[in-house]
């Protein structure tokens, strides 16, 4: 006489009551707000506002949560990567601040940003979140130093352990997140280069590029080349 299969509700029910017995599922599983906040690259740090100051802020307000950040700067000789970057020789100091972001107390975003010493030691916002003012274009702005444009370089990666902890990651998953590299220029002058990292879930990257202006003549000479 053979034995019939347990029916699936079953083997579900028996899973889970092994799990919780081997201390797996510890006081039970729980379902994160799937609600992803929009960074919108083309419009964050537009020097004409409403609100927050801080680009991470706006983007949580925009979908009802509520913004919160842990920073800690510290002034370190750049490593060779880093001065490569900004443009400045390996050892020179830097300002690095190491910021985790959180959304409605979700880790959303974790970043390293390093600014050179010789552009913003001694100012006002030398160190980036002691004020009095928050966001990078905005503290340049008022020391003088106007940002004209940003360059961001996407790839998608495994998330390293300490991200992983950071960002409060399920070991069990895939655990991949998206890694941005950020550059901020005055001219051909870097003056801020940043290590962004995001789990793809959580938030959502939005670019917007403009083109320029079309012109009937331009069409019409690039038709007479073709023939």
């Amino acid at each position: 006489m053979t034995s019939k299969e347990p029916p699936n509700y079953q083997r579900v029910v028996d899973d889970l009551r092994s799990r919780i017995l081997a201390g797996e599922l510890g006081s039970g599983n729980y379902v994160r707000n799937r609600t992803r906040l929009v960074r919108r690259a083309h419009s964050r740090d537009m020097r004409k506002r409403i609100g927050s100051t801080s680009p991470f802020a706006r983007d949580s307000e925009a979908v009802g949560m509520r913004p919160a950040w842990e920073a800690d700067s510290h002034k370190i000789p750049a490593s060779a990567l880093i001065a490569e970057r900004l443009g400045i020789q390996p050892g020179d100091m830097v300002m690095h601040t190491r910021y985790r972001y959180l959304a409605d107390g979700t880790p959303i975003q974790l970043a390293d940003s390093y600014e050179p010493s010789a552009i913003t030691g001694g100012t006002p916002v030398e160190y980036p979140e002691q004020g009095p003012i928050i966001g990078v274009v905005a503290r340049m702005d008022s020391i003088g130093v106007a940002i004209d444009r940003f360059v961001e370089e996407v790839i998608t990666r495994p998330a390293m352990p300490e991200e992983a902890d950071a960002l409060e990651l399920d070991r069990r998953g895939g655990m991949w997140v998206i890694s941005v590299e950020r550059n901020y220029y005055a001219g051909q002058n870097a003056v801020e280069t940043a290590d962004i990292v995001v789990p793809g879930g959580r938030y959502r990257l939005v670019y917007e590029m403009p083109l320029d202006p079309w012109s009937p003549s331009e069409e019409t000479r690039c038709h007479d080349g073709q023939r």
